[in-house]
């Protein structure tokens, strides 16, 4: 299996319109939704093998949403579902096309209730890349059963993906959630953040700057890397900075760098950081029998990165110029008439 995904599968409720809050959206949409599967769909879009990790309620929602992931592809043999707990739902409010606000109906969602003897072992052990999220580390027993799943992938020798993916309303603190995202480092290879995350994670380092240049001006690249540096004595090999619309940043052992995004007509930026981060998998790890694995020479090299990185923009790029995540997500083709279009 090229990459295997862990975490929640929920239902996503979007707004009828933009620019009102929770209380004041006069209807709202269901649609699939949750991180891990969002990735686990985009990967199969652009020619990876993915399967997914994680329990919903045995109730018509979950239901529903593994034969959404079935149909599209991903495999699902490692999902359970739970009698007594309801699929996870998160009502989202827009701001903009851009920004949305998240909350959860979660106490508890099925997604937490995931325990370690429920993990398919075996197909974790054969994952190319195993990527997991922030969400099923914030409550037992989907935290250990996190924990012993990516333990369970480095043993098998896949690259370990982590996205933070913070979202305050299910943490305690800010700082509880710094706290454990700090314990899962050196057990990762791959950090992806956004420039709020970073933040969240670089205020355990005293002496980092503010984040508070444009994107693109040299200050604020230097900015991003004084961050984003400390983080990789932690563990990972790469860290990778998302910046919407602007495009991301990398840094490395080889070095790092800012990777510029592209102009797109936005409608919906829900799931680009999914789209963005299952593209950048989808480049580092091979879609045959002989994955490059954690440990491969030239992995993480600049000069690999830089490339991979772009066509990783151009994922989330393409997601936004359309409704809903897994709807929106593109093909590999589609990815690839865009990048020659831009090259012309």
């Amino acid at each position: 299996m090229d990459i295997v995904c862990l975490g929640e599968l929920l239902v996503d409720m979007f707004p009828s319109e933009l620019g009102r809050p929770h209380a004041e959206v006069s209807a709202f949409r269901p649609a699939p939704g949750g991180a891990p599967a969002n990735v686990a769909v985009a990967a199969v879009r652009l020619g990876a093998r993915a399967a997914f990790i994680g329990k919903v309620g045995d109730d018509p929602f979950g239901h529903y949403l593994r034969d959404v992931l079935a149909r599209a592809g991903v495999e699902t043999r490692g999902m359970r579902f739970d009698p007594r707990v309801r699929t996870t739902m998160n009502l989202l409010a827009q701001p903009d096309a851009n920004h949305y606000d998240c909350f959860f109906y979660r106490n508890p969602g099925a997604d937490t209730r995931l325990r370690p003897a429920e993990l398919d072992s075996a197909l974790i052990a054969a994952a190319g890349a195993f990527h997991f999220g922030s969400l099923s580390l914030t409550d037992e027993p989907s935290r250990s059963a996190t924990v012993e799943a990516v333990r369970l992938a480095h043993r098998g020798g896949a690259l370990i993906s982590y996205d933070v993916n913070y979202r305050p309303t299910l943490w305690r603190t800010a700082d509880a959630a710094r706290a454990q995202a700090l314990v899962m480092l050196p057990m990762v290879d791959l950090l992806k953040v956004n420039a709020e995350e970073l933040t969240l994670l670089a205020s355990a380092h005293d002496g980092v700057r503010s984040a508070c240049h444009p994107v693109g001006n040299p200050e604020y690249v230097d900015d991003l890397a004084a961050r984003a540096g400390p983080l990789l004595a932690l563990g990972p090999k790469l860290v990778v900075v998302t910046l919407g619309p602007h495009g991301s940043f990398f840094c490395c052992a080889d070095g790092g760098g800012y990777v510029p995004g592209f102009a797109v007509d936005t409608i919906d930026a829900t799931g680009c950081g999914d789209a963005f981060i299952a593209g950048l998998l989808r480049q580092l790890v091979g879609v045959d029998d002989s994955h490059p694995g954690s440990t491969a020479g030239g992995l993480f090299l600049g000069s690999r990165l830089r490339p991979a990185l772009r066509y990783a923009n151009a994922v989330g790029a393409l997601t936004a110029t359309a409704q809903g995540v897994i709807p929106a997500l593109p093909t590999a083709a589609q990815v690839e008439t865009f990048l020659a279009g831009e090259r012309r």
